[in-house]
Protein backbone atom coordinates (compact mmCIF):
# COMPACT_ATOMS: atom_id res chain seq x y z
CA UNK A 1 0.00 0.00 0.00
CA UNK A 2 1.81 3.11 -1.16
CA UNK A 3 2.75 5.93 1.71
CA UNK A 4 0.63 8.85 1.87
CA UNK A 5 2.75 12.31 1.22
CA UNK A 6 1.81 13.79 4.76
CA UNK A 7 2.78 10.12 6.17
CA UNK A 8 6.32 10.52 4.00
CA UNK A 9 6.52 14.25 5.37
CA UNK A 10 6.19 13.80 8.77
CA UNK A 11 8.53 11.09 8.77
CA UNK A 12 11.44 13.27 7.05
CA UNK A 13 10.55 16.66 9.34
CA UNK A 14 10.63 13.71 12.13
CA UNK A 15 14.02 12.57 10.58
CA UNK A 16 15.37 16.31 9.97
CA UNK A 17 14.03 17.86 13.47
CA UNK A 18 15.77 14.58 15.09
CA UNK A 19 19.14 15.67 13.53
CA UNK A 20 18.62 18.85 14.89
CA UNK A 21 18.25 18.22 18.19
CA UNK A 22 21.04 15.87 18.54
CA UNK A 23 23.42 18.54 16.47
CA UNK A 24 22.12 21.02 19.41
CA UNK A 25 22.73 18.76 22.21
CA UNK A 26 26.89 18.36 20.96
CA UNK A 27 27.30 22.19 19.83
CA UNK A 28 25.05 24.37 22.19
CA UNK A 29 26.01 24.14 26.21
CA UNK A 30 24.06 23.70 28.95
CA UNK A 31 23.11 26.13 31.79
CA UNK A 32 25.18 25.11 34.14
CA UNK A 33 28.41 24.45 31.56
CA UNK A 34 27.99 28.28 30.60
CA UNK A 35 27.60 29.11 34.35
CA UNK A 36 30.96 27.05 34.98
CA UNK A 37 33.70 28.70 35.66
CA UNK A 38 37.01 27.96 33.74
CA UNK A 39 38.66 24.61 34.43
CA UNK A 40 41.14 24.86 37.34
CA UNK A 41 43.54 22.26 36.59
CA UNK A 42 42.21 19.69 39.74
CA UNK A 43 40.88 22.33 41.53
CA UNK A 44 37.17 23.12 43.02
CA UNK A 45 34.81 23.38 40.04
CA UNK A 46 31.23 24.31 39.24
CA UNK A 47 31.39 26.95 41.59
CA UNK A 48 28.92 29.38 39.92
CA UNK A 49 28.74 32.58 38.17
CA UNK A 50 25.70 34.56 39.94
CA UNK A 51 24.18 37.35 38.35
CA UNK A 52 23.63 40.66 40.15
CA UNK A 53 21.92 42.93 38.31
CA UNK A 54 23.78 45.53 38.08
CA UNK A 55 26.85 46.78 35.79
CA UNK A 56 29.82 45.23 36.93
CA UNK A 57 33.20 44.05 35.41
CA UNK A 58 36.15 45.70 33.89
CA UNK A 59 34.77 48.44 31.56
CA UNK A 60 34.94 51.85 32.50
CA UNK A 61 31.31 52.92 31.15
CA UNK A 62 30.36 50.87 34.86
CA UNK A 63 31.48 53.89 36.33
CA UNK A 64 29.61 56.83 37.64
CA UNK A 65 31.29 60.18 37.40
CA UNK A 66 28.77 62.44 38.90
CA UNK A 67 31.24 64.56 40.48
CA UNK A 68 30.72 63.11 44.02
CA UNK A 69 34.44 63.94 44.68
CA UNK A 70 36.23 66.60 44.61
CA UNK A 71 40.48 66.15 43.87
CA UNK A 72 41.63 69.61 45.09
CA UNK A 73 40.18 69.49 48.27
CA UNK A 74 42.81 66.34 48.75
CA UNK A 75 41.82 62.33 49.56
CA UNK A 76 40.33 61.11 52.88
CA UNK A 77 39.61 57.05 53.89
CA UNK A 78 37.61 55.29 56.31
CA UNK A 79 38.77 52.57 57.59
CA UNK A 80 35.94 50.31 59.21
CA UNK A 81 36.88 47.19 61.09
CA UNK A 82 33.47 46.20 63.15
CA UNK A 83 33.43 42.43 63.67
CA UNK A 84 29.79 40.76 65.01
CA UNK A 85 32.04 36.88 65.07
CA UNK A 86 35.47 35.70 65.30
CA UNK A 87 37.76 38.77 65.35
CA UNK A 88 41.17 38.57 63.97
CA UNK A 89 44.24 39.29 66.43
CA UNK A 90 45.79 41.93 63.76
CA UNK A 91 42.55 44.12 64.51
CA UNK A 92 43.33 44.13 68.64
CA UNK A 93 40.08 44.77 70.74
CA UNK A 94 37.29 46.06 69.52
CA UNK A 95 37.06 49.73 69.36
CA UNK A 96 35.61 52.57 71.46
CA UNK A 97 32.57 53.87 69.85
CA UNK A 98 32.63 57.39 67.89
CA UNK A 99 35.06 57.93 64.87
CA UNK A 100 38.93 58.06 65.28
CA UNK A 101 38.86 56.37 69.05
CA UNK A 102 42.35 55.44 70.87
CA UNK A 103 44.63 53.03 69.06
CA UNK A 104 47.31 51.31 71.30
CA UNK A 105 50.07 48.89 69.19
CA UNK A 106 47.47 45.73 69.13
CA UNK A 107 45.48 47.68 66.84
CA UNK A 108 47.75 46.33 64.08
CA UNK A 109 45.90 46.64 61.25
CA UNK A 110 44.13 50.12 61.71
CA UNK A 111 47.48 51.46 62.64
CA UNK A 112 49.63 50.61 60.02
CA UNK A 113 46.57 51.98 57.16
CA UNK A 114 46.57 55.17 59.53
CA UNK A 115 50.47 54.83 58.70
CA UNK A 116 50.30 54.03 55.27
CA UNK A 117 48.13 57.97 54.44
CA UNK A 118 50.58 59.63 56.61
CA UNK A 119 53.47 58.54 54.03
CA UNK A 120 51.50 59.01 51.12
CA UNK A 121 49.50 61.87 51.42
CA UNK A 122 45.93 60.91 52.25
CA UNK A 123 43.86 61.44 55.65
CA UNK A 124 42.49 58.11 57.13
CA UNK A 125 39.68 57.97 59.63
CA UNK A 126 38.59 54.73 61.38
CA UNK A 127 36.03 53.39 63.42
CA UNK A 128 33.91 50.32 64.21
CA UNK A 129 30.60 52.53 64.94
CA UNK A 130 28.13 51.48 62.09
CA UNK A 131 26.24 54.89 62.72
CA UNK A 132 28.94 56.63 61.49
CA UNK A 133 28.14 55.05 58.08
CA UNK A 134 24.37 55.96 58.51
CA UNK A 135 24.16 57.93 55.40
CA UNK A 136 25.55 58.56 51.87
CA UNK A 137 26.16 62.00 52.75
CA UNK A 138 28.74 60.96 55.75
CA UNK A 139 30.22 58.25 53.32
CA UNK A 140 30.86 60.79 50.47
CA UNK A 141 33.38 62.52 52.88
CA UNK A 142 35.54 59.75 51.81
CA UNK A 143 37.27 58.51 48.79
CA UNK A 144 36.81 54.95 49.38
CA UNK A 145 35.58 52.88 52.43
CA UNK A 146 37.96 49.97 53.82
CA UNK A 147 36.69 47.16 55.13
CA UNK A 148 38.99 46.01 57.33
CA UNK A 149 38.59 42.26 58.47
CA UNK A 150 35.00 42.67 59.30
CA UNK A 151 33.13 39.46 60.59
CA UNK A 152 29.68 38.80 59.94
CA UNK A 153 26.56 40.85 59.96
CA UNK A 154 28.83 44.66 60.79
CA UNK A 155 26.08 46.93 58.84
CA UNK A 156 22.36 47.65 60.25
CA UNK A 157 19.94 48.70 57.79
CA UNK A 158 20.80 52.37 57.24
CA UNK A 159 24.55 51.65 56.83
CA UNK A 160 23.61 49.06 53.81
CA UNK A 161 21.51 51.45 52.46
CA UNK A 162 24.12 54.47 52.65
CA UNK A 163 26.75 51.88 51.19
CA UNK A 164 24.89 51.27 47.97
CA UNK A 165 24.01 54.37 47.48
CA UNK A 166 27.91 55.45 47.87
CA UNK A 167 28.73 53.16 45.56
CA UNK A 168 25.97 53.33 43.21
CA UNK A 169 27.36 57.35 43.41
CA UNK A 170 30.99 56.10 42.16
CA UNK A 171 32.52 56.14 45.80
CA UNK A 172 35.30 53.38 46.12
CA UNK A 173 35.51 50.00 48.00
CA UNK A 174 38.56 48.16 49.34
CA UNK A 175 37.94 44.59 51.08
CA UNK A 176 40.77 43.60 52.85
CA UNK A 177 41.24 39.68 54.12
CA UNK A 178 38.39 38.98 56.08
CA UNK A 179 36.11 41.21 54.59
CA UNK A 180 35.15 38.00 52.70
CA UNK A 181 33.61 36.75 55.98
CA UNK A 182 30.86 40.09 55.91
CA UNK A 183 27.24 40.35 55.63
CA UNK A 184 27.08 36.47 53.58
CA UNK A 185 23.27 36.88 53.05
CA UNK A 186 23.29 40.25 51.31
CA UNK A 187 23.54 39.19 47.84
CA UNK A 188 24.56 42.87 46.22
CA UNK A 189 27.30 42.76 48.90
CA UNK A 190 28.59 39.26 47.73
CA UNK A 191 28.51 41.01 44.25
CA UNK A 192 30.81 44.41 45.36
CA UNK A 193 33.57 41.34 46.75
CA UNK A 194 33.52 40.61 42.88
CA UNK A 195 31.24 37.60 42.74
CA UNK A 196 33.13 35.69 45.14
CA UNK A 197 32.53 34.82 48.98
CA UNK A 198 35.15 33.34 51.64
CA UNK A 199 34.02 29.32 52.22
CA UNK A 200 37.27 27.75 54.04
CA UNK A 201 40.85 27.79 54.42
CA UNK A 202 43.93 25.73 54.76
CA UNK A 203 46.47 25.79 57.47
CA UNK A 204 48.21 29.01 57.80
CA UNK A 205 51.31 28.50 55.95
CA UNK A 206 54.06 30.34 53.73
CA UNK A 207 53.42 30.34 49.60
CA UNK A 208 54.05 32.38 46.69
CA UNK A 209 52.43 34.85 45.44
CA UNK A 210 52.73 35.40 41.43
CA UNK A 211 51.59 38.57 40.34
CA UNK A 212 49.16 38.14 37.34
CA UNK A 213 48.75 41.37 35.94
CA UNK A 214 51.63 44.06 36.73
CA UNK A 215 50.22 47.14 34.42
CA UNK A 216 47.46 47.72 37.46
CA UNK A 217 48.72 50.49 39.90
CA UNK A 218 48.25 47.88 42.64
CA UNK A 219 50.72 45.47 41.00
CA UNK A 220 53.31 47.74 38.81
CA UNK A 221 56.10 47.59 41.60
CA UNK A 222 55.55 44.19 42.75
CA UNK A 223 58.01 41.07 41.48
CA UNK A 224 56.53 38.05 39.43
CA UNK A 225 56.62 36.07 42.14
CA UNK A 226 56.73 36.82 45.97
CA UNK A 227 56.83 34.59 48.69
CA UNK A 228 54.52 35.39 51.37
CA UNK A 229 52.38 33.27 54.37
CA UNK A 230 48.86 33.61 54.72
CA UNK A 231 45.29 31.54 54.96
CA UNK A 232 44.76 31.01 51.45
CA UNK A 233 41.00 31.57 51.27
CA UNK A 234 38.92 29.22 49.18
CA UNK A 235 35.62 30.35 47.20
CA UNK A 236 32.26 29.71 47.13
CA UNK A 237 31.37 31.23 44.47
CA UNK A 238 34.53 31.76 42.34
CA UNK A 239 34.87 35.66 41.28
CA UNK A 240 33.75 36.11 37.64
CA UNK A 241 34.08 39.35 35.75
CA UNK A 242 36.45 40.87 37.48
CA UNK A 243 40.63 41.32 36.61
CA UNK A 244 42.65 38.70 38.85
CA UNK A 245 45.81 40.55 39.74
CA UNK A 246 47.53 38.09 41.72
CA UNK A 247 47.05 34.24 42.83
CA UNK A 248 48.69 31.60 44.95
CA UNK A 249 50.81 28.98 43.54
CA UNK A 250 49.16 26.06 45.34
CA UNK A 251 52.33 23.98 44.33
CA UNK A 252 54.20 26.07 46.82
CA UNK A 253 52.27 25.14 49.83
CA UNK A 254 53.97 22.74 52.15
CA UNK A 255 50.14 21.26 53.68
CA UNK A 256 47.98 21.93 50.28
CA UNK A 257 45.13 24.73 49.78
CA UNK A 258 42.99 21.92 51.24
CA UNK A 259 40.47 24.33 53.68
CA UNK A 260 38.90 22.83 56.71
CA UNK A 261 35.39 22.90 55.29
CA UNK A 262 36.96 20.27 52.67
CA UNK A 263 37.16 22.69 49.53
CA UNK A 264 39.94 21.29 47.44
CA UNK A 265 41.29 24.23 46.71
CA UNK A 266 41.15 26.12 43.18
CA UNK A 267 44.51 24.16 41.22
CA UNK A 268 46.67 26.34 38.92
CA UNK A 269 43.73 29.56 39.27
CA UNK A 270 43.32 30.40 42.58
CA UNK A 271 42.78 34.27 42.90
CA UNK A 272 43.72 36.27 45.71
CA UNK A 273 43.53 40.13 44.76
CA UNK A 274 41.27 41.45 42.29
CA UNK A 275 39.25 44.29 40.94
CA UNK A 276 36.03 45.71 38.95
CA UNK A 277 33.99 48.35 38.47
CA UNK A 278 30.83 47.75 40.21
CA UNK A 279 27.47 49.59 40.21
CA UNK A 280 28.85 52.23 40.06
CA UNK A 281 31.51 52.66 41.76
CA UNK A 282 35.21 50.65 42.02
CA UNK A 283 35.77 47.77 44.29
CA UNK A 284 39.42 46.17 44.49
CA UNK A 285 39.84 43.44 47.28
CA UNK A 286 42.52 41.24 48.67
CA UNK A 287 41.52 37.82 50.14
CA UNK A 288 45.46 38.39 52.05
CA UNK A 289 46.21 39.81 55.51
CA UNK A 290 45.91 37.52 58.21
CA UNK A 291 49.01 37.81 59.51
CA UNK A 292 50.00 40.50 62.69
CA UNK A 293 53.48 40.88 61.25
CA UNK A 294 52.24 41.33 58.27
CA UNK A 295 50.98 44.93 59.36
CA UNK A 296 53.79 45.59 61.87
CA UNK A 297 57.44 46.60 61.52
CA UNK A 298 57.74 42.53 62.85
CA UNK A 299 59.75 40.80 60.10
CA UNK A 300 58.00 38.91 57.89
CA UNK A 301 58.84 37.68 54.84
CA UNK A 302 57.11 39.52 51.74
CA UNK A 303 55.03 42.32 54.20
CA UNK A 304 56.78 45.10 52.36
CA UNK A 305 55.06 43.25 48.80
CA UNK A 306 52.27 42.91 50.15
CA UNK A 307 51.62 46.62 51.86
CA UNK A 308 53.07 48.41 48.70
CA UNK A 309 50.16 46.03 47.47
CA UNK A 310 47.24 47.60 49.37
CA UNK A 311 48.68 51.00 49.03
CA UNK A 312 47.93 50.41 45.35
CA UNK A 313 44.74 49.34 45.14
CA UNK A 314 43.33 52.20 48.29
CA UNK A 315 44.98 54.57 45.90
CA UNK A 316 43.56 53.58 42.62
CA UNK A 317 39.79 52.75 44.10
CA UNK A 318 39.97 55.87 45.74
CA UNK A 319 40.83 57.58 42.45
CA UNK A 320 44.01 59.30 42.83
CA UNK A 321 45.52 56.84 40.14
CA UNK A 322 44.34 54.65 36.98
CA UNK A 323 41.91 51.92 38.27
CA UNK A 324 41.36 47.78 37.35
CA UNK A 325 44.66 48.36 34.36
Amino acid sequence: MPLRRTTVLSAALGAALTAAVMLLGTSVPSVAERARPPQKDGGAENLGRPDYGVCRGTDPDCYHDWGNFDPTTGYRVLVYSRTAGPRHAHLGPALAPGLNPPLTPQHAAQSALVKLGAEHDFAVDWTEDVTQLSSPSRLFRYNAVIFMSTTRDTLDDAAQTALRQYVRGGGGFVGVHNAFGTEYNWEWYEGLLGGANYYDHGRNQPGTVVTTNRRDVSTAGLPARWDFADEWYNLVPFPSQVRVLAKVDESTLPEGPRGGSGHPGHGANHPVSWCQYYDGGRSWVTTLGHAVEAWTEAPMTGDRHFLDHVLGGIESAMGRGPFCR
